[in-house]
């Protein structure tokens, strides 16, 4: 059977029920893919939510296969089954599974349809998990990796499966930053001109290091003239609580007036844009990290610390790395605070740096060129 070529379909199987990197990845895949070599991207997902709202915003072809969840497994069954006849209703040449949890329910629907299987690694595998062993039943023709780091946890699930590394496409702003939308959003947000605003725009997970974060600025809080957004909102009950920590821990260190939890947000590049430092200080390894990249699109200087993806990412040209402490970490912003020039340094090289990375043409040449492997090489 021949793999995916110009003029073919490809789908793209998910969740759907959440919002975050995975999910901004499948959105400007549906923005982007207009005029991109490379067959055309489809989608199914499991939830209506936002995700199926914004690919069908831009253009895209959502299929819903109803709610599933491993706990009822009449959900399960249901959506494998809306999977089967979707494969047999429309002519996919290739089926893409973006998570382990996605590889798992479907993988089997999309060998049992003869069609090749790819498995989209957004994530480090330790093997462990049940999630992980039960993907590993129905392994993969081909694998994509969002970075190095993720690419050498592959064998520990699919130690046999060709891998491909493949940084995600972040497409540039559409319009530079002006000196009014620059006003208007710290105005909105109780922030004044000349103060200088550390940003933070991510899931409300503990790995992400917020409570990191607000540690080293309580260290700094007799520096003058900082203010701490912190974009992203609670998704789940556990993540409730964890924002329910960090205001708290904001008013323990005495710096919780000058900290804006600003809660879900769908225009994190406009804030970005805002803003004059980007810091996601990491405890455990990041993935890839998106975030890093619109930072660097919006000439932020990127404080994160030395770990995972990032690394791929951020060097002394465009960011400062640190240990994962309060001292080094407050230290390097104090840096940054009170040197505009450093700030403007790092933040010059930002754009090239994000374009030399994650391009979207430069993503979508490559992604061609793995699908056509498939073909050359045949599935099984």
């Amino acid at each position: 059977m021949s793999g995916p070529g110009a003029g073919d379909t490809v789908l793209h199987v998910h969740s759907g029920n959440l919002y975050g990197g995975v999910e901004s990845f499948l959105r400007t895949l549906a923005r982007e893919q207009r005029g991109a070599p490379g067959p055309t991207h489809a989608f199914a997902l499991c939830f209506e939510g936002r995700m199926s709202q914004e690919l069908r915003e831009a253009g895209a072809s959502v299929s819903v296969l109803g709610g599933a969840r491993v706990s009822r497994p009449w959900t399960v069954w249901r959506a494998r089954s809306s999977l089967a006849e979707l494969l047999r209703r429309e002519r996919y040449a290739a089926v893409v599974c973006h998570s382990p949890w996605s590889q798992a329910l479907f993988g089997p629907v999309v060998r049992s349809a003869g069609l090749p299987l790819v498995f989209f690694q957004h994530d480090a595998l330790e093997g462990k998990h049940w999630l992980e062993r039960w993907a590993r039943v129905t392994p993969p023709d081909l694998s994509i990796s969002n970075s190095r780091f993720t690419a050498e946890t592959l064998r520990n699930v699919y130690p046999h499966i060709p891998g491909k590394v493949r940084y995600l496409p972040v497409a540039p702003p559409a319009s530079a930053s002006s000196g009014e939308e620059r006003a208007r959003v710290r105005a909105g947000l109780g922030t004044g001109a000349n103060d200088v605003v550390i940003i933070q725009a991510c899931r409300m997970e503990a790995w992400k290091g917020h409570r990191l974060l607000l540690e080293a600025l309580g260290r700094l809080r007799q520096v003058p003239g900082w203010v701490l957004w912190v974009a992203g909102g609670a998704q789940r009950p556990h993540e409730a609580r964890y924002l329910e920590g960090l205001e708290a821990l904001a008013s323990e260190l005495a710096i919780r007036g000058r900290v804006r939890f600003l809660g879900q947000r769908s225009d994190v590049p406009r804030l970005l844009r805002a803003a004059d430092i980007h810091c996601q200080p990491n405890l455990g390894p990041e993935p890839f990290g998106i975030a890093f990249i619109e930072a660097l699109q919006a000439r932020l200087p990127v404080v994160t610390t030395a770990m995972g993806g990032p690394l791929e990412i951020v060097d002394s040209s465009c960011g400062v790395l640190v240990a994962p402490r309060p001292e080094p970490l407050a230290e390097a912003l104090r840096r940054l605070m009170e040197s505009p020039e450093e700030r403007q340094r790092l933040g010059a090289a930002g754009p090239a740096r994000a374009a030399a990375l994650c391009e979207p043409a430069g993503f979508f040449q490559g992604l061609a060129e793995d699908f056509q492997s498939l073909a050359a090489r045949g599935h099984r």
